[in-house]
């Protein structure tokens, strides 16, 4: 029969990423969609069809959103993991809240050069797909009250304009519901954020997480990760205000 510790069916030898590797991971590809959105973008021979796939083309601009697809959905599995582990919610809640706010400036600033934007930044998802969790939780033996404030916060994610809208929050929750379920939380995922294929493919690291927080550890670490969203929103918005304008 052979030894089933080895060979291409032992799925744990494919878990080999850390919680620190998936941070790393949804990080970069983030800023590498935002440089496609706010500075790719603004450059004509950037939108360009370098080759296509059957009936799908591709510029420079497009590869760079593909890419930054993956990011979302490791950022939601990273909310859900920090959720299911942290040793304080409220706390938790708050650190997601604060940099909520404290991006909104330089978010703001990079989408129209103003402090005014009608969408609001990713954190603001986050936060509120951390809301429905807290609730689905909370109120899991009063299923009234449960889905009452569950649409509630689905509603106003949509009005609210918060990064991905109320598929964003839905993809939060799916993920949580179907934390022990990877594969079919995979699928539902994807089918949630069926804007870009590509989203799909981040569905894969996410299935290769080995449970291990990784080298990112320590309050310093932590928040620098956290601060990485709006340093690197503003360093974009420089560029553009400097060199592209608005």
């Amino acid at each position: 029969m052979g030894d089933k510790t080895k060979g291409w069916w032992n799925i744990k030898k494919y878990k080999c990423l850390s919680g620190s590797t998936l941070k790393m991971i949804a990080l970069v590809t983030m800023i590498i969609d935002h440089i496609g959105a706010i500075i790719i973008h603004e450059f004509p021979k950037a939108l360009v069809s370098l080759f296509s796939v059957g009936s799908q083309r591709f510029s420079l601009y497009m590869i760079f959103r593909l890419i930054g697809r993956v990011a979302f959905p490791i950022y939601c599995f990273l909310l859900v993991e920090g959720f299911l582990h942290t040793h304080s919610r409220k706390k938790y809640g708050i650190n997601l809240l604060a940099f909520a706010l404290i991006s909104e400036i330089p978010w703001n600033l990079e989408h129209t050069g103003t402090l005014l934007y009608k969408e609001q930044n990713v954190f603001f998802t986050l936060f509120l797909g951390f809301l429905g969790m807290c609730f689905y939780e909370k109120y899991s033996q009063q299923k009234v009250k449960q889905v009452a404030l569950l649409l509630g916060l689905f509603v106003f994610s949509a009005v609210f304009k918060a990064d991905y809208t109320y598929k964003g929050y839905c993809l939060i929750l799916a993920m949580y519901a179907l934390r022990d379920k990877k594969l079919i939380q995979a699928i539902v995922g994807s089918s949630i954020v069926s804007w870009s294929f590509s989203t799909f493919f981040g569905f894969i690291p996410i299935n290769m997480y080995n449970g291990k927080r990784g080298f990112i550890k320590g309050k310093f670490l932590k928040y620098l990760f956290y601060a990485a969203y709006p340093i690197h929103i503003m360093i974009l918005y420089i560029v553009k205000a400097k060199y592209i304008g608005y």
